[in-house]
């Protein structure tokens, strides 16, 4: 028995779940893409706020890209079970390719505009929308069902990585050569990211024909079934919760950056990158040593040390704090980040059978989508209250709902117990 465990035990191994074939060439195609996602997020940030200095515009560019999680995320999760995945990401990347290429050649042109990186922002968030159900479900079948969950654990921390290197590059390529240039970094990265794709052995098990009543039967299913489980329910609220009045934060940094502390594109990039690095030393821990206990609960502890975080930045920065203060809060706060995403997607795999998971993955990304909604309302709050401000009121309001969360599951606990001892 400890033969087999120690066995167990080798084969979770992350060099096992490097080695497994396809594995690479889909990781690194996601970490360059979603490299490049981050790095445009903040230039396309950055050109707007200098254009228009306005927090409200950079929040409508922002929302641009994540409003295709909310409208087509639940589908693509069904499409991702009947369609081969693999033309699935391929034809993405080419899309972003596209779009990155026509903003560097108006930017060349002395031509761009805000509308035209809405409009890049729109195909962006089409390409992402189809990440998770697509190219994670592709690294799950690669590495097999004993490594699944650390290959997805793997792909969760590059993630992390590719938030601060985005960021970090976009802020330094912006400040020194311009918008033209980062917009055709992001291009030629997509096509080699594309590249890696096309060249990749199809590790799909079937497809199956897709109609538009095998998708609202297959969605109807998907959400019977989480309505069916409170865990599924809980995860559904604490990513909208926590997507509507959380990550919606990243969108206020370029104003509070220029206007608060009259920071460089470089130091923004920086400001960042602080959160998303402290995802990735705790996604490092979390990966090497599961935490013990109950997923949902760290799920829940992770938002609420995120929420934290983002408050307590609030207050400081309205009382002009150090950036370097400001920077170990946002660090801090990515901590709890981590815990909550990647648990997250362990609820799913761990919870959900495999005949529904992706359209389940699906409804999670509905839930994220509420993001464009919350950058709205991130870019309305700050033009009232500052950007301090709106950090300040996005962070408790995160802490007062995921409290009224806990608090309901603790009284649901309460009554099951109670039902259980009278019989």
């Amino acid at each position: 028995m400890e033969d087999d465990q120690m066995n167990v035990g080798r084969s979770l191994h992350p060099t096992r779940v490097m080695c497994a074939k396809g594995f690479i060439p889909l990781w690194t195609a996601g970490a360059v893409s979603t490299s490049m996602m981050w790095l445009e997020m903040l230039v396309a940030a950055l050109f707007t706020f200098k254009t228009t200095n306005s927090a409200v515009a950079v929040a409508v560019v922002s929302a641009c890209r994540s409003l295709p999680l909310l409208l087509s995320g639940a589908v693509v999760g069904v499409v991702a079970d009947a369609v081969d995945r693999k033309r699935i990401v391929l034809v993405g990347l080419l899309l972003a390719s596209a779009s990155s290429t026509t903003v560097a050649v108006l930017s060349w042109l002395g031509t761009l505009a805000t509308w035209h990186l809405c409009a890049a922002a729109l195909v962006s968030g089409v390409v992402y929308a189809t990440e998770m159900p697509a190219r994670r479900r592709m690294i799950a079948e690669t590495a097999g069902t004993a490594m699944a969950s650390r290959a997805v654990a793997i792909d969760s921390m590059t993630n992390y990585a590719t938030r601060c290197i985005g960021p970090l590059f976009g802020g330094w390529i912006y400040g020194v050569l311009g918008v033209a240039t980062s917009y055709s970094l992001s291009a030629a990265s997509s096509l080699f990211a594309a590249a890696l794709i096309s060249r990749l052995e199809a590790v799909q098990t079937s497809t199956s024909w897709l109609s538009s009543s095998q998708i609202r039967r297959d969605l109807v299913e998907a959400w019977r079934y989480a309505r069916g489980h409170r865990t599924m329910i809980a995860l559904l609220v604490v990513t909208v919760i926590t997507n509507l009045c959380g990550y919606s934060y990243n969108v206020l940094l370029t104003p509070l950056g220029r206007e608060t502390f009259n920071l460089s594109a470089l130091m923004i990039g920086v400001l960042c990158s602080a959160e998303p690095a402290g995802s990735f030393v705790a996604g490092a821990i979390i990966g090497s040593v599961r935490p013990r206990g109950r997923s949902l609960l760290w799920l829940l502890t992770g938002s609420i040390l995120f929420f934290l975080a983002i408050a307590v930045a609030g207050s400081a920065s309205a009382h002009k704090c150090s950036l370097t203060l400001l920077l170990l809060i946002f660090f801090i706060g990515g901590l709890g980040s981590a815990a909550y995403n990647i648990h997250q997607t362990t609820i799913v795999i761990e919870s959900v059978p495999d005949a529904m998971r992706s359209r389940v993955f699906g409804l999670v990304t509905v839930g994220i989508g509420c993001w464009p909604t919350g950058t709205l309302l991130a870019g309305g709050l700050a033009a009232v209250l500052g950007p301090a401000g709106a950090l300040i009121v996005l962070g408790m309001t995160g802490i007062v709902g995921n409290g009224l969360l806990v608090l309901c599951a603790a009284r649901a606990g309460v009554r099951v117990s109670r039902s259980r001892a009278k019989q």
